[in-house]
């Protein structure tokens, strides 16, 4: 089997300047996805990793952390306001020319949410693989809120209700939903070729990461996520 690992990585980011090449315990965020690139890379399938970046500060920061590329994103894929999908379609399209091969699967690590290892990793593919018609596999967290419970929208009237209509009178007793928390996404090739733009269709699946993982955007994430690292309270390997 043919993966395409992607790490993409803009460096135009507004919440925290330069968030993907900032440091954490020492390392540059974009570091920990690397790693886990070079991890599964490492498993027994024919494995290629894939830099997309606008930013030559950002090539050269993963070129000292052992990922090299002569591919620059083009600039009308490097606003805020164009989809991850797109994105990845253009790298992959890139790299199977480079490359003169095409990917069965591509796998998405998100530099902002690198709470996983490489167990998430293996354990998410083997859900892509169990079921020929999966299209994609991304991680999920257990919430803090639930829209059947207690998360809550505007009415016309300007009076509030409920997302989502429930007659639950506990957090326990509502329907379970999950978190996207952004860190990973498998893709069959089937989901490029059938154009769509949201991971979520109507043939996902989602791995639920156990322990704690959540996305990197604000300045106080930073100092949250080297508190976990400093202080040794990550409750698994990174």
């Amino acid at each position: 089997m043919k993966i395409l690992i992607t790490i993409c990585a803009r460096g135009g980011s507004k919440g925290v300047p330069g968030k993907n090449i900032k440091k954490i315990n020492g390392r540059p965020l974009i570091d920990f996805s690397i790693k886990h690139a070079k991890e599964f890379a490492a498993l027994p399938h024919d494995v290629d990793i894939a830099l997309s970046t606008d930013s030559e500060e950002i090539k050269d920061t993963a070129a000292s952390c052992g990922l090299m590329t002569d591919y620059l994103r083009p600039e009308f894929l490097a606003s805020d306001t164009i989809g991850k999908a797109d994105v990845l379609k253009d790298i992959l399209r890139y790299e199977e020319e480079k490359r003169q091969k095409k990917y069965d699967v591509l796998l998405d690590l998100d530099v902002t949410s690198p709470l996983r290892n490489l167990d998430d990793l293996k354990n998410a593919f083997e859900i892509l693989l169990g079921d020929k018609e999966t299209l994609n596999v991304f991680s999920v967290s257990k919430p803090h809120k639930n829209p059947y419970f207690n998360v809550v929208e505007l009415k016309e009237d300007g009076y509030c209700k409920l997302v989502k209509h429930s007659d639950s009178l506990s957090r326990q007793s509502a329907p379970q939903v999950y978190d996207m928390n952004a860190s990973f996404y498998f893709f069959r090739r089937a989901f490029f070729e059938q154009n769509l733009k949201s991971a979520l269709t109507e043939k996902s699946k989602f791995y639920l990461v156990e322990h704690i993982c959540f996305d990197v955007d604000e300045p106080i994430d930073f100092d949250i996520m080297e508190y976990l690292f400093t202080a040794n309270k990550l409750d698994f390997e990174i």
